[in-house]
């Protein structure tokens, strides 16, 4: 596969929210008992993305993002470990 890392800062903001958004709200992201609000889970999403916790990958076949920890081993195998087309 041929996905590369997007870095998050060079997206709009309305782009970056909607990257977000998408992906908090897929089937099969339900994250437990307690509800919390989606306002919040962005920001908490927002805050790994700055940290570099959590990095941004674009799947060029499927025109999708999704999230990944950095750490990740996942993201050996999408080739999305070496440097952006932004880098």
């Amino acid at each position: 596969m041929n996905a590369v890392k997007v870095p998050h800062d060079q997206l709009s903001p309305e782009a970056l929210q909607g990257i977000i958004e998408e992906f908090l709200t897929r089937d099969g992201t339900d994250y437990g008992e307690v509800e919390v609000p989606l306002e919040t889970r962005v920001s908490q999403v927002f805050a790994h993305l700055k940290s570099g916790k959590v990095v941004i990958v674009f799947d060029p076949d499927s025109q999708t993002c999704t999230l990944f920890d950095k750490d990740n081993p996942e993201l050996k195998y999408l080739n999305a470990d070496r440097p952006s087309v932004w880098d």
